[in-house]
């Protein structure tokens, strides 16, 4: 797997020629400073399976990874989308999007298991059973998986065999993916609180209560987390003074938010069920602009190099300027979005929920 260079700067921005996980990296932030491919973009290459993708692709070296609905994680080749092995996890596989580390795969299915497979080859390294659906992204960092379950519990297991290393039970089920940084996983759980677990042994060491069931992973940057709810709201919270900063809700339209934020450059960037595009600022929480589009969003905004690249539930698939909102690109995919798109090498790739995973960029088919 090639290196990756995570960078600590507000702009919140990873120097990556892969796309390894959920948002592109540990801290969730679904920005690279690597450019985008430029719109008008091209379809370059369809695979299809039949059965929806919900899961978000990871890239590395060269392959593209993704769970469907029929329970298969897929490898297929990022130059051409021919596929490379299919692994059989359980009966369907829903949001959980693939991480790459180590030369393994992990992905959780709804039947509550956590599945390592050798990303050579798809083949079973070890599964691990929680007691519900998992939904959550899993995050490989410090040598073991983090990932939430429906249980309600947040694992840390082994990232080379499976065993339990820790485990801490929350009070509501766990739908998000964990943000990592400085060795702490913040989740925001279903149960109305921000959580920061020491990778490390376990062990709690942050809880602020926020009053709202959470879906989104949190954003974690310059000491702050940003999240949406599904009270119509996107809150900053301070982990050191573990005080709420902001809380924003659009005036008018009152829906949930499944999204996660991307953040770029002091904007927090994120899909609403209110069918719209958002993006606030990071210090204060003011939306800087907003775009209204045909559908609610559920997938998640990839930001590279000042441009925001996201499909809808519109079934459209959108190109905005970061800074100003302006829309560059509207493409008619033919059905709905509510997987998050990937990059690698100048490529997007993102799934559909009529079961193709399509590739967007320019060139030559």
């Amino acid at each position: 797997m090639k290196t990756l260079l995570f960078l600590s700067v507000a702009s919140a921005a990873c120097m990556a020629q892969d796309w390894p996980q959920f948002r592109g990296n540990p801290r969730m932030t679904g920005a690279v400073a690597e450019a985008g491919p430029a719109p008008p973009l091209k379809l370059l290459w369809t695979w299809e399976g039949g059965e929806a993708v919900e899961s978000s692709a990871a890239i590395a070296g060269g392959s593209v990874y993704f769970g469907t609905a029929s329970g298969e994680l897929v490898a297929v080749d990022l130059a051409t989308g021919k596929t490379q092995w299919k692994y059989k996890a359980g009966e369907s596989i829903g949001e959980s999007s693939p991480a790459v580390a180590g030369g393994l795969v992990y992905i959780g299915d709804l039947d509550g298991v956590v599945h390592a497979v050798r990303a050579a080859d798809g083949k079973r390294v070890w599964s691990y059973k929680t007691a519900s659906e998992v939904k959550a992204s899993p995050v490989v960092t410090g040598g073991k998986v983090v990932i939430g379950s429906y249980d309600g519990t947040l694992y840390g297991l082994d990232a080379a065999s499976g065993k339990l290393a820790w485990s801490v039970t929350t009070a509501g089920q766990i739908h998000s993916s964990a943000g990592v940084d400085q060795g702490i996983a913040y989740i925001a759980g279903c149960d109305g609180h921000l959580r920061g677990i020491r990778i490390a042994d376990g062990k709690e060491v942050l809880v602020v209560k926020t009053d709202s069931y959470a879906a989104a992973s949190p954003v974690i940057d310059n000491g702050r987390a940003y999240f949406a709810t599904y009270d119509n709201e996107v809150l900053a919270v301070d982990l050191k003074t573990r005080r709420v900063l902001w809380r924003y809700q659009h005036p008018v339209r009152k829906f949930p938010y499944i999204s996660s934020a991307a953040l770029w450059e002091g904007l927090v960037i994120l899909g609403g069920r209110d069918k719209m595009v958002h993006a606030l600022d990071a210090t204060t929480g003011k939306e800087r602009w907003s775009y209204m589009t045909r559908a609610r969003i559920d997938g998640s905004p990839l930001v590279a190099a000042g441009k925001v690249y996201l499909g809808g539930g519109d079934g459209r698939f959108y190109v905005f300027e970061a800074r100003t909102g302006a829309k560059l690109w509207e493409w008619e995919a033919g059905a709905s979005f509510t997987a998050s798109p990937a990059l690698s090498q100048g490529r997007l790739v993102v799934g559909t929920l009529d079961g193709r995973v399509l590739c967007l960029g320019v060139g030559a088919r």
